[in-house]
């Protein structure tokens, strides 16, 4: 982890309301593994000046880029969403423990809205191809499926609406392919309701899944505790509290307590 003057080199508009930013941040790019993150200071935000945690959607240490996909929801986003290329930000990472990379079985990657980002860095260092399951309230929110299909993955959607692929929640298509290939190994990135009904179907298969927790952060470093997730501790099951920002934010589904 290392703290590190980065350039905004640009942002592209990948749907409406979400955005990618390209950084020229060699540093981070060339350490950055799926599943960590990085902490951003967002110029000129002199009223809050805290960080904030995006996960890290892909990274080419070759050229130092590093790509972040996020979406417009607030004061902070939605000011970084309009700085002009060349500026100049602060950003601390890459930050977190990632994903695993050595799935025992058919890697099922399961994403909610802009969940999936931290699931195409992950496709593109898998060593086998699997399943992306994208869920979303609507068409609008299924992000990067074209994507997938030319990196070779096979993709499943489901919106709430029904705009787009099945109608309901995103666990609707991974249960009809657990159903039939229950050696899978799940990787998951959303909302929490998302994310406890994808481990707990990990469980109930005797398969590892592994979560991406979303928590609000100050700090980024571990020091403040505001991160903090209640996890069962491997071996006895005793519980204790982790920092997601440092101890995750992936775990394994057995870890967690919800």
């Amino acid at each position: 982890m290392k703290e590190t003057t980065a350039t905004l080199l640009d942002i592209r508009l990948l749907a409406q309301g979400y955005q990618v930013l390209t950084f020229d941040a060699p540093e981070i790019a060339s350490q950055a593994q799926p599943g960590q993150f990085v902490h951003v200071q967002v110029p000129t935000l002199e009223p809050s000046r805290l960080r904030r945690p995006f996960s890290i959607y892909d990274a080419d240490p070759v050229s130092g880029k590093l790509y972040v996909l996020y979406k417009v929801v607030g004061f902070g986003t939605q000011r970084l969403s309009t700085l002009p290329t060349g500026t100049s930000m602060q950003i601390l990472g890459p930050i977190g423990k990632p994903f695993p990379l050595n799935p025992s079985g058919t890697p099922y990657l399961v994403g909610g809205g802009y969940g999936v980002a931290p699931l195409w860095f992950l496709a593109t260092r898998l060593p086998r191809k699997g399943v992306l399951f994208v869920g979303g309230r609507t068409a609008a929110d299924i992000l990067e499926t074209e994507r997938f299909k030319t990196l070779g993955w096979e993709v499943r959607v489901a919106t709430q609406d029904g705009s787009l692929g099945v109608s309901g929640l995103v666990t609707a298509p991974l249960d009809e392919a657990l159903a039939e290939n229950p050696s899978a190994e799940l990787y998951a990135c959303g909302p929490d309701g998302m994310l406890k009904a994808v481990g707990e179907r990990a469980i109930q298969h005797g398969i590892k899944g592994w979560l991406s927790l979303d928590k609000h952060m100050v700090c980024g470093i571990g020091a403040c505790l505001a991160c903090v997730q209640k996890i069962r501790k491997e071996g006895t099951g005793d519980e204790r509290l982790a920092r997601v920002c440092v101890d995750g934010p992936v775990f394994e589904s057995r870890e967690i307590v919800w």
